[in-house]
């Protein structure tokens, strides 16, 4: 068994009807040991990004996507990882997934 990260992209705010469905709903799509975490971010123009020593109010570059969230879950291999992630509804809505390995990372505790 091994994790992925799901990255969720939507069309950046002004360039699309597209409005994300929450990304927990893969609560209701699959089994829930399937999720190791799962977050929604807040609006890409939220995001402070740092380039060097360089500070910048926005995300870290303009483009026509964003990331909107993201999830890790633990699948067997890529073609199960690729099932569960094509339940998404950002598909439908003109959102795209990246589905990547997990190389190393931890959850921390409280």
């Amino acid at each position: 068994m091994g994790q992925y990260g799901v990255l969720l992209y939507a069309p950046a705010p002004g360039t699309s009807e597209c409005e994300p469905e929450r990304v927990n709903h893969f609560q209701d799509l699959v089994d829930p040991h399937t999720v190791v975490a799962a977050f929604d971010l807040t609006s890409a123009e939220t995001a402070t990004s740092l380039r060097g020593d360089l500070l910048i109010d926005g995300p870290f570059i303009e483009s026509k996507e964003v990331v909107v969230g993201f999830h890790v879950i633990d699948a067997p291999d890529l073609d199960a990882a690729l099932e569960i992630a094509r339940r998404n509804p950002i598909l439908g809505q003109g959102g795209g997934l990246e589905i990547r390995p997990v190389m190393s990372g931890t959850i921390a505790g409280p």
